[in-house]
Parts: C-alpha cells; sequence; structure tokens
C-alpha cells in the first residue's frame, strides 16, 4: 500500500506542548546520545526522545554489539591494532572499558573490533545523558513536524499518554531513518535505486567451551574456510544458511560468544525495505528461524559449542541502510576507496566497505589509511534548524556500507553537538557555519583529526 509519508502542523498547532528547548535530538543510538552529551555539556537545554526505554541503538536494540571503524586496517605482518578514531568515541570506549564491559581488540579480517556488553552500553549511555544534565524522554517517537515554511519548529510525538508537541529552536535526526526529514516530505534516497543493504539477526550463545571453539575456529572473527565448506555441506541449497561467510566474536562474558551470521530476505527471496512495516516484520520472523537453524549448525559442527543455547536475539533484526538525506555534500563512492581528506573533514573512518547485498558480504579493505566524512553531508540541501547525525547522512550506496559504522556515528553526533551549540550561541544557520571551524572545534574536544 501506499504509506501517508508527511504529517506537518504550523506553529499555531494545537496540540499539548510537552517542552520548549534549545536542542531536541531524536533517537537515542550512538551519534545521538554523542550529539545529546555534547550539546548538555555546553549548558543548553536539550531533550532526547527514544522509541525505547533504553539508548543504545543498532548497538543495543540490534544487538550489533562491536564498536566497528576505531582502528586501522593493515596486512603488514605482526601488525597491532592502532586507533584512528578519539573524540567522543574514545571517551565512551573508556567509559565501558572501566566498567567491565568491553572487550580487548578482537581480530576481524584485515582490521580489529572490540565487543560490548549491551547491558553496560546502555548504563554507560544514561550515564553521559545524565552528567550532562540531558533531558530524557524513552518510550516516545516522532510521528509529525511543525514547519515554518521550510523551519523546523519542533515534533509531534506520540507516547502511551498520546500525542504531543516539542517545540526546539534547533532539531537533531539522530534516528538512523531521516524519520524528521521524511515526515517533512523533503528529498531522501534508498540504497542503489531503491535496493538497501540487506538487515541481519545478530544474536548470543552461551554454554561455550571458549578455549576449544577458539582453538578450531582461530583467531579471525571471520570464519575460516573450513567452516565455510562445512556450511556449504550442511546446507547447499542456502534455504536454511543462506550465508557462508559468518562472524563469531567472543564477548565480555564468560562461556559466551557472539553470532553474526544470518542473511535476511523475504520468504520469495526478494530485498526487503524496512522502512515497510510488512516488510519489517517478515524480516523479523525469518530471521529469528535462521537464529536457530544457525544455532543447530554450531552445536552439531563446531567445538566447543556442544552444549550451546541462545541467550537473546536483538530486540529487532540489525538495520545497516534505510534513508539518507540529500545533503549540501555527498560523500561519494570514490571518496571512500580513494582515502580523501578534506578541509571540513569531521570524522576520520578507517573502516573498509563492507556491502551486505548478494550472496556473500563484500568487503573492500582500505589499508594502512582512511578517508574523511565533510561536514556538509550531515546539513540537509532543504529545511533549515535541522542537522542529521548517523547513518542517514547524505552518502552513496558504497560508500554508506563503510561510513555507517558505530565508531564513525559516535563522530557525527559529536560533529552535530558542536554545530548545534555554535547555531545556537551564533543564532547561525548550519549550513553557514564553516565545516573548516567546527573541525578545530572536534579536535579542541578532543577529536584528533
Amino acid at each position: 500500500m501506499n504509506w501517508q509519508p508527511t504529517f506537518k502542523f504550523d506553529p499555531g498547532h494545537t496540540f499539548p506542548v510537552f517542552a520548549e528547548v534549545d536542542a531536541l535530538v531524536v533517537g537515542g543510538g550512538a551519534a545521538g546520545v554523542a550529539a545529546a552529551e555534547t550539546i548538555g555539556r555546553s549548558g543548553h537545554k536539550v531533550l532526547l526522545i527514544e522509541r525505547y526505554g533504553f539508548c543504545g541503538g543498532g548497538a543495543v536494540a540490534g544487538l550489533s554489539g562491536t564498536i566497528c571503524g576505531l582502528y586501522m586496517s593493515t596486512d603488514a605482518p605482526g601488525a597491532k591494532p592502532e586507533q584512528t578514531v578519539f573524540g567522543f568515541a574514545d571517551r565512551f570506549r573508556r567509559r565501558m572499558i572501566d566498567m567491565g564491559g568491553l572487550t580487548d581488540p578482537i581480530q576481524y579480517g584485515k582490521t580489529w573490533t572490540v565487543t560490548h556488553d549491551p547491558l553496560i552500553w546502555r548504563e554507560a549511555a544514561d550515564g553521559f545523558l545524565q552528567e550532562a544534565n540531558v533531558q530524557i524522554l524513552y518510550h516516545c517517537q516522532v510521528v509529525g513536524v511543525i514547519m515554518e515554511d521550510d523551519q523546523f519548529r519542533g515534533v509531534i510525538v506520540n507516547s502511551k499518554s498520546g500525542l504531543a508537541a516539542v517545540h526546539a529552536k534547533r532539531i537533531i535526526d539522530a534516528s538512523g531513518d531521516a524519520d524528521v526529514i521524511y515526515r517533512a516530505g523533503f528529498k531522501t534516497s534508498k540504497g542503489r535505486d531503491g535496493v538497501i543493504q540487506n538487515p541481519t539477526m545478530i544474536f548470543r550463545i552461551g554454554g561455550i567451551d571458549v578455549n576449544a571453539f577458539n582453538e578450531y575456529w582461530g583467531k579471525d572473527s571471520i570464519s575460516p574456510k573450513k567452516v565455510i565448506d562445512q556450511l556449504i555441506d550442511a546446507d547447499p541449497s542456502g534455504k536454511e544458511l543462506p550465508r557462508k561467510k559468518i562472524w563469531i566474536f567472543n564477548t565480555s562474558r564468560p562461556d559466551e560468544l557472539m553470532v553474526n551470521a544470518t542473511r535476511i530476505l523475504g520468504r520469495d527471496g526478494r530485498d526487503l525495505d524496512v522502512t515497510d512495516p510488512v516488510d519489517h516484520s517478515e524480516g523479523e520472523l525469518t530471521a529469528r528461524e535462521q537464529v536457530r537453524a544457525y544455532h543447530k549448525f554450531l552445536r552439531e559442527h563446531i567445538p566447543g559449542c556442544e552444549n550451546a543455547f541462545v541467550v537473546d536475539t536483538g530486540v529487532e533484526i540489525g538495520i545497516r541502510q534505510t534513508r539518507s538525506i540529500a545533503g549540501i555534500k555527498t560523500l561519494s563512492n570514490d571518496d571512500v576507496t580513494g582515502r580523501r581528506k578534506f578541509s571540513d573533514g569531521v570524522v576520520r573512518s578507517p573502516w573498509p566497505i563492507e556491502l551486505h547485498s548478494g550472496d556473500k558480504p563484500y568487503v573492500e579493505w582500505l589499508l594502512d589509511d582512511f578517508y574523511e566524512v565533510p561536514y556538509g553531508t550531515l546539513v540537509p540541501e532543504t529545511g533549515e534548524n535541522l542537522i542529521v547525525a548517523g547513518r542517514c547522512l547524505s552518502s552513496e550506496h558504497e560508500a554508506l556500507a563503510s561510513c555507517r559504522v558505530t565508531a564513525q556515528c559516535f563522530g557525527y553526533g559529536h560533529a552535530a553537538g558542536l554545530a548545534t551549540v555554535q547555531s545556537l550561541n551564533e543564532q547561525a544557520a548550519y549550513r553557514s557555519l564553516s565545516g573548516a571551524d567546527l573541525r578545530e572545534q572536534l579536535n579542541r574536544d578532543g577529536a584528533a583529526l
């Protein structure tokens, strides 16, 4: 069916007003937490709204479980992890270590990542936000926008109590799906010709003999060839175990592994668009079936997993891609593969192009280098008083397969938060701010760009 995308009201609406704030952050994922904490630290009145009862977004609700994008990739013999992303991402990483919820770096192909405890991620986020005096409104979702011409003046939120308005001088769309831009009817795109990356359902298994598993699997979290061959032999048609190159990570908890193995398609084999609730619902159903199939395979074939049980799955399927805004700048595929640097680069990324589409994941490494994401990718070409943070930035399809991961989302939030503080202090439009100046502010705040 054709859904009604826009739900716009003028400032003379008749909804009850829940709050009037300097800044409203929509979404409590990595980008939203970083943005809200950064603004709150400056002393401005900021409200964060989140549809779940906790922060974390894809990292927690989607159980992605890793902070990807922190470390350089290399194929140099004997290389050690080299951290290249700092700022808020590093502050959050250090907090997680102090709380006992983060592993040491784990090899992932030619780079490294770290695995986190999803409960401690939530608690760390709560701590950062409350310390910065951020007002948090859980269990709320944006359903409409308040507009005056092309200027955002606030949003309409829905909760168990009904509908209410939030008036805000500035809005940070950290929904991951460009929800606020979409509700306003402004331009967005989805993937390559509307086809987006496959979602996944990540799950954790307990009861593991971790030593036996590690001895068999090896140091790399990506499946060795012998396991790929076992998956092919176990299900040559690919109906139950559609993905043969799978990733399994040790976690910060004893006797536990985190499994990234599923490839979620429609029952008829079509690519799913999770902005459509019909596709999203079908994806959830097929995902849980795949989890049980991979769990069975691991118990029967992989040493150390003989007594494995499923601890939990994501609250929802892990979403890699939905809508991207049309920004005043766009991160191109060539920017990523060419490792381009920008005078207004506000986020650094060494993460490979990791494209989940087709029969198997495609990975293109960015060896011994990184690229930068320019400020203008966060600023929509149409619409004032709003900036985005997170995977809905303006980016081409393959580029997004690199720049969407958690460490970089922390960085987008950090940049959007500082841009918001400057925009409020100077009463200036986001598009009029100097990205080069913002880069300097980020460095003064620890980003080390």
